[in-house]
C-alpha cells in the first residue's frame, strides 16, 4: 500500500529553511548547508555515498509528489519533471495553472495526496514543503517523515513544525546515522 511521505533536511534547531526565502532566493540563505548530505562524489545534487544512498534510492522510487504552491513556485514546479513521475500543488487559486503537462494543481491537501496516491499504485508518495506537511499531518493524511536531521543551528529562517493543532504522537520506523546527518524515518501513529 502507498504511504504519503514528508522528506525534509532540517537544521537541529528545528529550521528547513535559511533567512530571506523566497522565490529569488528558493530555500534562503545557506540553504544548500541543508542539503549538503545528498551530494555526490562529485560534489552534485545526486546519490550519496554509504547508507544515506537509501535515502536516495526511495525518493527516486516514489510514484507521486504533492508540493505547496509557495515551495512549487520556488523550484519553477521542478522544471515540471521530479523524477518522471506526476505533481500535484495545493493551492486556494482556482484559476492556478502551469505550463508544465505533468503538473495539476489541486484545492486541499486531502485532495492532493489521494490523487497522487492513487496515480502511485503501490509506490510512496513524496511531499515537499512545510506548510503542506503540517497541513497533511492535520488532516491525517501524512502516513510518515523522513527527517534529516543536519548537525548545524540556523537560528532562523523557516521551521518545520511551528503550527500544528495538536500533539500528533510518532514512531521511529528507522535511524541512519553518518556524519553529514541523521536520518530519521517515522510512522504517524493513528
Amino acid at each position: 500500500m502507498s504511504s504519503a511521505v514528508l522528506l525534509m533536511s532540517m537544521s537541529a534547531d528545528g529550521y528547513i529553511a535559511g533567512p530571506n526565502d523566497g522565490v529569488g532566493n528558493p530555500g534562503g540563505d545557506e540553504f544548500m548547508r541543508l542539503h549538503q548530505w545528498y551530494l555526490d562524489e562529485d560534489g552534485d545534487v545526486g546519490r550519496p555515498a554509504g547508507e544515506a544512498a537509501v535515502i536516495w534510492d526511495e525518493l527516486q522510487e516514489t510514484g507521486a509528489v504533492v508540493v505547496g504552491r509557495r515551495t512549487g513556485e520556488q523550484v519553477d514546479f521542478y522544471g515540471g519533471d521530479h523524477h518522471g513521475v506526476p505533481i500535484f500543488v495545493v493551492t486556494s487559486d482556482p484559476a492556478a495553472t502551469s505550463p508544465y503537462e505533468k503538473v495539476t494543481f489541486v484545492r486541499d491537501v486531502e485532495t492532493a495526496i489521494a490523487q497522487a496516491k492513487e496515480v502511485a499504485g503501490d509506490k510512496d508518495v513524496l511531499v515537499h514543503g512545510a506548510v503542506t506537511g503540517q497541513k497533511a499531518l492535520a488532516a491525517g493524511v501524512l502516513d510518515e517523515l523522513q527527517i534529516d536531521q543536519v548537525p548545524v543551528l540556523f537560528g532562523g529562517g523557516m521551521r518545520l513544525f511551528d503550527v500544528l493543532p495538536e500533539r500528533i504522537e510518532l514512531e521511529i520506523a528507522r535511524v541512519i546515522d553518518t556524519p553529514q546527518a541523521t536520518h530519521i524515518r517515522y510512522r504517524v501513529r493513528r
